[in-house]
């Protein structure tokens, strides 16, 4: 009898823990600069994932902001001399107030930081600690939610300025993006290159513009839901 009542409550563990896992929601977070505000995820990314995984299993929250480096972001953002600024992180703590508001009482079956920055670093001249910078969001974040396995989704920068005259270490920062998208099978780089041509959103025509046209952010969209759904189903 002792035994029957052990098997039965094993039984039941192994029974709620599977109901409990299939209540268990995917996180999304989008944040980052212009090109991540101008992209809109009810135009192509939520509809995708949510097609993907189940409309009631997935959670998306964007919050980005134009013009910003990404000491906004990390906290221990220091500058190629060494400098800490005296404010670094504000906008992760107003997007971070977004995603706790939106998994209160949830629970996360994934977790994806989707990321789109780095053209202010590369006009100031940051690029040589773009990398570390980027790594070290990603690691706070995974703190923060008490977490191993985020995926990390990077836009990377489009081919704007790959002569490095208007924004300096332009390159730089495409390069350090694709070195950390690589340096992880959790991470991925997505490709912007073909993204700034053709119309933009107030129908003016643009060429290798530093943002992208309307259909551009469509196609951002799609790009960033297919490379988040890759990491998840690996």
């Amino acid at each position: 009898m002792k035994h029957l009542f052990q098997v039965t409550f094993l039984l039941v563990i192994v029974i709620s823990n599977s109901l409990y896992a299939d209540n268990a929601k995917h996180l999304f977070i989008l944040s980052g600069q212009s090109n991540m505000q101008g992209h809109r995820p009810q135009e192509a990314f939520t509809p995708a994932v949510e097609k993907a995984l189940g409309k009631g299993n997935v959670i998306v929250v964007q919050d980005a902001l134009g013009g910003q480096p990404i000491q906004r972001w990390f906290k221990d953002w220091k500058s190629p001399a060494g400098e800490k600024p005296k404010t670094t992180g504000d906008l992760y703590d107003r997007l971070m107030g977004k995603v706790n508001s939106e998994i209160k009482s949830e629970k996360l079956k994934t977790v994806t930081f989707i990321w789109m920055q780095g053209e202010r670093d590369a006009k100031m001249l940051w690029g040589p600690v773009y990398e570390a910078s980027l790594l070290g969001l990603h690691a706070q974040l995974s703190t923060d939610l008490k977490r191993t396995d985020i995926g990390f989704v990077i836009g990377r920068l489009s081919d704007f300025d790959l002569g490095n005259k208007r924004y300096p270490h332009w390159t730089k920062v495409r390069e350090a993006q694709v070195k950390v998208a690589d340096s992880s099978p959790r991470f991925v780089w997505v490709d912007t290159d073909d993204l700034n041509d053709g119309k933009n959103r107030r129908g003016k025509e643009i060429k290798d513009d530093l943002h992208y046209s309307a259909e551009g952010y469509k196609t951002l969209g799609k790009r960033f839901a297919e490379s988040a759904l890759k990491l998840i189903t690996k």
